[in-house]
């Protein structure tokens, strides 16, 4: 009787032994979600502000989706409605995105005189630069540059591939605030030293270590040169010569 009564004793002091121990240390770091329970998914859902992660800040967007080119009528340098509604949407642009500049290329239809369209390109592209500026796009940043007829869109000879090449492009680029207007000649002239003059001997003399001009080589009456020219140059169509 007595080793069962031991028995008991000491089973009943081990139950109690181990109802006092303490409980275990917890093994982690207990987690608190305070949306578990709200429902409906996750609680921020929608797009991202400002597109896809900068892409509208970009020449290519720029060039997509705002629109680089506006269109003039024949021999015309007036902005349309269509026109101008680009051209706000330009300025805006330019105005969100200040670390860009832009150069206005003007154009015109390959018909006329060399001389008369890249007149005609200059003051279409200077309309374009008024616009801008006066949708509150800062000077300094708007550059305009004259191809006249020398890059046309459609090479072609009648009135539909025309209407496409009667246009001024509006190029944007990063670096807004340092571009220098094109066409300042002031400017220019200050900033390039000045060259020495090359003696030129009388005409039907040879001396040597003198040179003598032949025609078209620094000869302006025989000086034919081609490619863009920075607004700032005639203005004025010569006589003879109309394009479009």
């Amino acid at each position: 009787m007595n080793r069962w009564t031991k028995a008991l004793t000491a089973a009943s002091l081990l139950a109690l032994a181990a109802c006092a121990q303490p409980a275990p240390p917890p093994t982690g770091q207990q987690v608190i979600d305070p949306y578990a329970n709200m429902g409906g998914g996750a609680l921020y859902q929608g797009d991202l502000a400002g597109g896809t992660l900068g892409a509208e800040s970009t020449p290519q967007y720029f060039d997509g989706q705002i629109g680089n080119t506006v269109l003039f009528a024949a021999n015309q340098t007036t902005l349309t409605g269509d026109a101008r509604a680009i051209l706000a949407r330009q300025a805006g642009w330019l105005k969100s995105n200040p670390n860009f500049s832009a150069v206005v290329q003007g154009h015109a239809e390959e018909t006329g005189t060399r001389e008369y369209n890249l007149a005609l390109g200059a003051r279409r592209a200077s309309a374009v630069q008024e616009y801008l500026i006066s949708q509150g796009v800062e000077a300094s940043r708007v550059r305009t540059l004259s191809f006249g007829k020398e890059r046309p869109l459609e090479v072609c000879s009648d009135e539909a591939c025309y209407a496409k090449n009667r246009r001024a492009v509006t190029v944007v680029s990063s670096g807004g605030g340092s571009a220098v207007p094109i066409g300042n000649a002031a400017a220019t002239a200050a900033a390039a030293p000045a060259a020495a003059p090359t003696p030129v001997a009388p005409a039907g003399t040879t001396t040597p270590g003198v040179a003598t001009p032949a025609p078209g080589a620094g000869n302006p009456a025989g000086s034919t040169g081609g490619g863009a020219v920075p607004i700032g140059g005639p203005a004025t169509p010569p006589t003879g010569g109309m394009g479009s």
